[in-house]
């Protein structure tokens, strides 16, 4: 998670509506909605006179939540991965909120222009060539150094990296295909510089992708020597979750790798949004446990007859089924603390694709644990549309899993082996099941697809998100082909 700030002090201020509309963020800055304003400058009592509704909101989750699980990102703590289920209990009153709020949906394609001014900010020299659907600046041939590569298609997924699949020292014969002078690798080695460098790195980088006015944490440090920038974009007037920029600062104050949209999303229909009070009963509903593991709760059927001693006496008197009971039955939920509560957008899973949804985002504040953002769908439930029913058949952009038990997993990138057969892609999974890579190649593209299977299906699976890598070999090296999803139909960013 980023951004969130930790300590027990926040408990004794719980965001509530100073005045009308005023909404405080949780760990900085504060977010104006009028009360009769959609977020967005629009009049919505003007709007309500005679505009047609909105069209039902269908998401992919189910429920109200918002992104994976009951509304959490990948990597944070699942609000129903325990079996007991997770009570979130409010320290003071709620905002109400607007009337109203807008999706945010990506439009349109990235052009070449964009591409070349997120590459200067980045320190990229060259121009952008377009490779299938994925604007691409990349080394000469086998050359080592940085590498940008943006996806055409709003939102315009791009990463930023070193790359590393090229000759070495005297191996590389000095001229076009070797790297320009400075354009080596970044040293492993060295300290972090501080929080206000990385700051100050990321900024150019961020006014590039218009995020100047971004939440901005910078206390993470990986493998001793990188800082890491996550910037959380302000879209439409309303914080966001789930849409980061990140950004990884070298020992040497320059970015060394990166991740984010190049495309601010599009804003579309305005939907009636309930009170935080409202979204937090949604979500508790839907942060129940998973029950105890095994059918019944009971690892073998409970016994008949007269009940033994210290046993309660099951209904009907003697002779009838004593009801089985398990610890975790008898444990109550988890509660934990809500210390502060702003509306924003949050990534979902549409019916029409990936967007920013208004949500509520509530600062989870454990006892015994670093505090956490937990998000709840706002829209109002009579405008959100039940879950498609799975097609029985697949289709050409998200083929059926071979085994029909698991729905395929979204990848997040890849990379490719020294052989240039050999693709590691990466993506978000569960605990509990097994999975593999399949690829279908053509002399344009490389589509893979990720297949799942459940370890157990006949036990209850924790809800719990990893990050998950497997591997897949082509049969000819991949080359200059962009690797497609076929679950998403979206170019794979390279890291």
């Amino acid at each position: 998670m980023s951004g969130t700030e930790s300590g027990r002090g926040r408990r004794a201020v719980l965001v509530a509506t100073v005045a009308a509309g005023v909404l405080l963020a949780g760990g900085g800055g504060l977010y104006l909605t009028a009360a009769g304003d959609d977020g967005d400058g629009g009049d919505t009592a003007s709007r309500a006179a005679g505009a047609p509704a909105p069209p039902p909101l269908r998401l992919g989750g189910g429920g109200g939540g918002t992104g994976p699980g009951a509304g959490i990102a990948p990597g944070e703590p699942d609000p129903g991965g325990d079996p007991r289920g997770t009570v979130y209990r409010a320290e003071g009153p709620l905002p109400q909120g607007p009337s109203s709020a807008a999706v945010h949906r990506p439009k349109g394609l990235v052009t070449s222009e964009e591409v070349t001014r997120l590459a200067g900010a980045l320190g990229v020299g060259g121009s952008p060539a377009l490779v299938g659907d994925v604007w691409t600046i990349r080394p000469e041939k086998d050359g080592r150094g940085p590498r940008l590569d943006v996806s055409r298609q709003a939102p315009g997924n791009w990463t930023y990296s070193w790359y590393d699949g090229g000759p070495a020292g005297d191996a590389c014969l000095k001229g076009r295909a070797c790297p320009p002078p400075g354009g080596a690798k970044p040293p492993a080695g060295g300290s972090p510089v501080s929080e206000a460098a990385a700051r100050a790195a990321a900024a150019p980088v961020l006014k590039a992708l218009g995020q100047d006015d971004a939440k901005v944490s910078a206390a993470q440090v990986m493998n001793g020597s990188v800082r890491v920038v996550n910037a959380d974009p302000v879209i439409g007037g309303l914080p966001t979750y789930g849409w980061s920029t990140g950004l990884h600062i070298g020992p040497d104050g320059r970015p060394v790798a990166g991740s984010g949209t190049l495309k601010e999303p599009a804003r579309g229909e305005a939907y009636p949004v309930v009170s935080a009070e409202r979204a937090l009963a949604r979500l508790n509903e839907e942060s129940k446990g998973t029950g105890p593991i095994g059918i019944g709760g009971c690892a073998t059927d409970p016994p008949a007859g007269e009940p033994q001693a210290g046993e309660p006496q099951a209904p009907g008197g003697p002779g009838k089924d004593v009801p089985c009971q398990t610890a975790v039955d008898a444990a109550p939920p988890r509660e934990v603390p809500v210390t502060g509560a702003v509306l924003g957008l949050a990534a979902a899973d549409t019916a029409d694709g990936r967007a920013l949804v208004p949500a509520w985002l509530f600062t989870a504040d454990p006892a015994d644990a670093a505090a956490y953002t937990v998000t709840s769908t706002a829209v109002a439930p009579e405008f959100l549309a039940p879950p498609a029913a799975p097609s029985p058949q697949p289709t050409p952009s998200a083929p059926e899993p071979s085994d029909g038990t698991a729905p395929v997993r979204r990848i997040e990138s890849f990379t490719v082996g020294g052989d240039g057969r050999t693709l590691a892609v990466t993506f978000w999974g569960g605990v509990c099941s097994t999975y593999t890579a399949h690829a279908v190649e053509d002399p344009r593209q490389v589509r893979v697809r990720i297949d799942e299977k459940p370890n157990d299906p006949d036990r209850v699976c924790v809800l719990v998100a990893e990050e998950v890598t497997v591997e897949v070999t082509l049969e000819a090296p991949l080359g200059d082909r962009p690797v497609v999803d076929a679950a998403s139909d979206e170019a794979v960013p390279r890291r």
